[in-house]
């Protein structure tokens, strides 16, 4: 009987997390194991690991189809992990918890100096990519968090960031040569080809910056060799330990629908927020009828030209190019691209830039799988096959059979959206408000964060007002509450909160990430009372926002906001709603009493 421990996680929901969870639960007892269960999903995790279960753990099983938080398999860093997909687990969970017993028997047998898969003693050169949807706070978070936990540990680090200003700080040839391990912390997809035969270890981004030391200790006893050298580096080592050195690559490589659809958007903003400023300095300078042929020549014609039929005719295209792209890698950009294109084409909007992202992905990922030929006309497969074929199918299906269906939908919540009573609209801002201060940079926050950026382009901006209203008050709230009450927080969170005010200015949502990790039953809850404040205030006085991003900066950029100074005080509303319920939530601090009263 083998003790095992399992992280159930999948974009599905909650319910389906745990059918994943039950079906392992089910498998091992089968088998004659015992299996503690750890069940991560929008509603938080369900379900910790005991001392005992950590340290007699002799395999792990991460079912996931999203980036989960390692840090409770601290204890377990000898164990071999064996990861599946939830699917996978649900066709056939005994197979899983199989294939995982088998990896803890290669790892008992394997040979010490097994090539590429023992960790080097001693300190590591290292070399790491960090990377968020977004590709501003967690990207940068998580880098500077890996390079102050390398430097504790005595090893030397690089990190190539790989944000909204693309890559920065970029790994070498050299150094990923000389790396003894490569650390992924990313929630979106990156391209690891130029890792092939290194040892790699990946992650989200929340672990790396929750907890840096962790992640590289799982590194060092967890990573796996990658690409097809690893291949090379099971045939040379013995039967035994082939089963733990050599990693499935398709499995690893593969993502869920979400991180998909994040890598879309985060390629996609650039154009949303040049569009989208570029149309307010237009009718700044020539007034909201600068587009009519009166005002042609002028540079607020112009300007509104570049923005309207340049920047937001891009941004569904980018959508689903890089949708596809994440799918399908190169191969998927043009047929996605075409995809988006068409879907802005009938009306479809962006429910149909989505649909045709992904149909695109799919279909030219099954196509390069499904489509064999000789060596010498393999180059012909990403230049000319995959997207010919996959721009056709895109193309026919969102003409002929989805396009007139989503246009339908997308002109219909567009009316919805515009006619919208005050008490309709108030409540849609109280929603999308707690929704941004649910997880911070999570699911349910992207999701608010996406459906108003894409309402911009079919001239619906008050839901882009009130979601970045609710997505500034965090951060503004808790460094409030910080200077309000000072009791109720430590030293170093108070000086802490300096930062996270700034942060809060430029709606980075993720300024307040820290305060919540130490007390997230406290500080979630007055941060979505302070963001439902705020959305639902910005709704009520109809405030619009041409612009997805640049906090209180893109106040000062005429028409980008209109009723400047309500939007001012909706979000100031909710900064004092959520310092006042933190106030009022959160117990004294006794070490915090002390040096306040000294």
């Amino acid at each position: 009987m083998a003790q095992l421990i399992a992280i159930a996680a999948s974009q599905a929901g909650p319910a389906h997390s745990f059918m994943v969870a039950e079906a392992l639960r089910a498998a091992a007892e089968n088998a004659g194991h015992r299996l503690a269960l750890s069940v991560h999903s929008s509603l938080g995790t369900q379900g910790a690991f005991s001392d005992a279960e950590l340290a007699s753990a002799a395999a792990v099983i991460i079912a996931a189809d999203m980036p989960v938080d390692r840090q409770d398999l601290l204890g377990t860093i000898s164990a071999p992990v064996h990861e599946a997909t939830p699917q996978a687990v649900l066709d056939d969970a005994a197979r899983v918890v199989r294939d995982a017993l088998a990896r803890m028997a290669g790892a008992v047998a394997a040979p010490a100096g097994a090539p590429a898969a023992a960790a080097p003693a001693g300190p590591l050169h290292i070399v790491a990519i960090t990377s968020c949807p977004t590709g501003v706070a967690h990207t940068f978070m998580a880098a500077e968090a890996l390079e102050q936990g390398a430097r504790a540990l005595g090893h030397t680090i690089k990190v190539e960031t790989q944000g909204s200003v693309g890559a920065q700080n970029t790994l070498t040839a050299a150094e990923i040569a000389a790396a003894d391990l490569v650390v992924i912390a990313a929630d979106t997809q990156v391209n690891r080809d130029r890792f092939a035969g290194k040892r790699l270890y990946a992650t989200g981004t929340k672990a790396a910056i929750h907890d840096a030391a962790a992640v590289f200790a799982q590194a060092q006893a967890q990573a796996q060799v990658w690409g097809d050298a690893a291949a090379v580096a099971s045939a040379s080592a013995t039967a035994a330990g082939a089963a733990s050195a050599a990693p499935a690559p398709a499995k690893r490589e593969s993502a869920g629908a979400y991180k998909h659809l994040m890598t879309g958007v985060s390629f996609m903003l650039p154009f949303v927020v040049a569009g989208g400023l570029l149309i307010a300095l237009a009718f700044a300078l020539g007034g909201i009828y600068v587009y009519d042929d009166a005002h042609k020549g002028t540079i607020g014609w112009v300007l509104f030209q570049v923005g309207a039929k340049a920047g937001f005719a891009l941004m569904l295209p980018a959508l689903a190019g890089y949708i596809a792209y994440s799918i399908a890698d190169r191969p998927g950009i043009a047929p996605g691209m075409i995809g988006g294109l068409l879907a802005g084409t009938v009306g479809a909007g962006f429910l149909g830039a989505i649909a045709a992202g992904f149909i695109a992905g799919y279909s030219v990922h099954w196509l390069n799988r499904a489509i064999r030929l000789p060596r010498g006309l393999d180059g012909l497969k990403p230049v000319l096959i995959l997207p010919l074929l996959g721009a056709a199918i895109v193309g026919v299906l969102m003409m002929m059979v989805i396009g007139a269906p989503m246009a339908a939908v997308m002109s219909a919540l567009t009316e919805w959206l515009k006619g919208l009573q005050t008490g309709s609209a108030v409540l849609l801002g109280i929603i999308l408000g707690a929704m941004m201060a649910f997880d911070m940079g999570g699911p349910v926050n992207k999701a608010a964060y996406v459906f108003s950026t894409t309402l911009i382009a079919s001239g619906v901006a008050n839901p882009m007002a009130a979601t970045m209203a609710a997505g500034m008050t965090p951060p503004l709230g808790i460094a409030l509450a910080c200077w309000l009450f000072k009791s109720r927080f430590t030293a170093e969170e108070r000086e802490a909160s300096k930062a996270s005010a700034v942060l809060g200015l430029a709606f980075i949502t993720e300024g307040a990430i820290p305060f919540v990790a130490r007390d997230p039953l406290r500080v979630i809850p007055a941060c979505m009372l302070g963001s439902a404040a705020a959305g639902g205030l910005s709704m009520a006085w109809n405030i619009g926002l041409q612009a997805p991003h640049g906090g209180v900066f893109v106040l000062a950029i005429p028409n980008a906001v209109n009723h400047v100074v309500l939007y001012a005080a909706a979000i100031l509303a909710g900064t004092v709603v959520t310092a006042l319920a933190l106030g009022l939530f959160k117990k004294r601090q006794p070490a915090a009493g002390a040096a306040a009263a000294a």
